[in-house]
């Protein structure tokens, strides 16, 4: 199984749909949806996973998991129960998130400092949602050390998880390289064999793909920036083909028009440019695409450079809906 791993201010549903198109992909992952003090309405959680509208699947039928973030368990197990009632394929958890931002309001990593905390959330939601609707969770290997991911591991599971994802790095080594893929083998040697476990973590390719499974004992993985980076990698670490540059210029062509709809017009070149220049560590194409566009910020004229790459006229959205917020530099997978 492959999953597409959540990418906070990247990764959003219109590039799910897009990457989905691709093929190979099994499931998704959301941005996390922050819960804090207050049960949230319907419209919230629609707003982050607006597949619930679609039979919580992507355009291409692939599922969308929603992930939920916070450190009450009782009110992320009301959150839990109201999202159920979306009928998504799942509910997942966040314990993974390294930003500052998230971690100051206890949330993401810095959770896996108490496994016990850690434990009553899984078990609150497990409790709160219908038997048919599977709890998962993603966790790093620990904040600042390692020292806890077994007690961390343990409690998802005897909490009732169906499925843990590991990203083999602690927050503090945040995304620089190497994952640990072997704390993921030593992790999977403690669980019960009921627990699924899904290995991330510096998958670019598909020899990495190759040697994670060796390694971890994981058939199961997450990629996030190795597909972003190239659309073709769940194909290629299936041994099914790959995707050109040429077959990603109509995918960047729907993708612009979709942030046309969805972001106010003075982000909506920021987020061609946040794709391109992630396109760039795979596709030479890419490098002279972003270096041409770098300058532009017209809509018009982006659509223009489309239309010249593509042979197709863009049409340009009348109507927009602002949504989004501005775009960031390469977004870590939360």
């Amino acid at each position: 199984m492959l999953l597409l791993a959540p990418m906070e201010g990247l990764l959003d549903a219109t590039l799910r749909d897009v990457l989905t198109r691709t093929g190979g992909i099994d499931r998704c992952v959301s941005e996390f949806i922050r819960v804090t003090n207050t049960v949230l309405p319907e419209r919230a959680f629609v707003r982050v996973v607006p597949e619930l509208l679609n039979g919580g699947c992507t355009r291409a039928g692939v599922p969308v998991r929603p992930q939920l973030l916070g450190s009450d368990p009782a009110c992320l197990a009301d959150n839990a129960a109201r999202l159920a009632m979306l009928n998504p394929p799942g509910i997942d958890l966040n314990f993974g998130c390294p930003a500052k931002t998230v971690n100051n309001s206890r949330g993401g990593a810095v959770l896996l400092d108490e496994p016990e905390l850690v434990g009553r959330i899984v078990a609150a939601v497990r409790r709160a949602v219908p038997p048919q609707v599977p709890v998962s969770a993603k966790m790093r290997l620990g904040f600042n050390d390692d020292a806890r991911a077994e007690d961390n591991a343990l409690a998802i599971a005897e909490a009732g998880a169906s499925e843990l994802v590991v990203h083999a790095r602690t927050k503090a080594h945040g995304y620089r390289p190497p994952a640990y893929w072997e704390r993921i083998a030593q992790l999977r040697d403690c669980l019960p064999s009921s627990l699924r476990v899904i290995a991330n973590g510096e998958i670019w390719t598909a020899d990495d793909a190759q040697r994670c499974r060796e390694v971890t004992g994981c058939d199961d993985l997450m990629i996030g920036r190795g597909m972003v980076a190239d659309p073709g990698l769940a194909l290629s670490i299936r041994a099914q083909g790959s995707v050109s540059w040429q077959q990603i210029l109509p995918l960047l062509a729907d993708f612009w028009q979709q942030v046309g709809r969805r972001v106010e017009r003075r982000h909506r070149a920021g987020r061609l440019k946040q794709w391109l220049s992630a396109l760039r560590r795979r596709h030479s194409e890419a490098d002279q695409a972003f270096d041409t566009l770098r300058l532009l910020h017209e809509p018009e004229a982006i659509d223009d450079w489309l239309s010249q790459q593509t042979g197709t006229a863009q049409s340009r959205p009348l109507t927009p809906e602002p949504v989004a917020s501005p775009p960031a530099e390469m977004a870590p997978a939360c």
